[in-house]
């Protein structure tokens, strides 16, 4: 992979990382464990309990999902700084760029995705 393709790759994880980040730092959530300081759901006895229960829920696995994402554009960025990106974990063949344009966070072929 030319190092152009490299560098806009890079740039394009560390937009999307930093943008998962800023979502867990508005509800004071770590991005590497299961703390949340405020979710800015009130959860009350009564009819509107079940509502509140269900929207923090939602908030919660969505912060998950943020932490998820961090997670595994910080293993790209490293997989980019060790010169192992764009290499399958499988099967080690080269992951093509056009791939990789389209999804960065692959770490597999598209052989090796089709059979896992």
């Amino acid at each position: 992979m030319d190092s152009a393709t490299l560098d806009r790759l890079r740039e394009q994880l560390q937009e999307d990382r930093t943008a998962h980040l800023e979502q867990l730092e508005e509800h004071g959530a770590s991005p590497y464990d299961d703390a949340v300081k405020d979710t800015g759901i009130e959860v009350e006895a009564g009819a509107d309990a079940g509502q509140a229960t269900e929207e923090r829920s939602e908030l919660l696995a969505s912060l998950e999902q943020a932490r998820q994402r961090v997670r595994a554009v910080d293993e790209a960025l490293h997989r980019m700084d060790e010169g192992t990106y764009g290499t399958c974990v499988d099967c080690g063949d080269r992951i093509p760029a056009e791939r990789l344009e389209i999804r960065p966070l692959s770490v597999r072929c598209v052989r090796c995705a089709e059979t896992s």
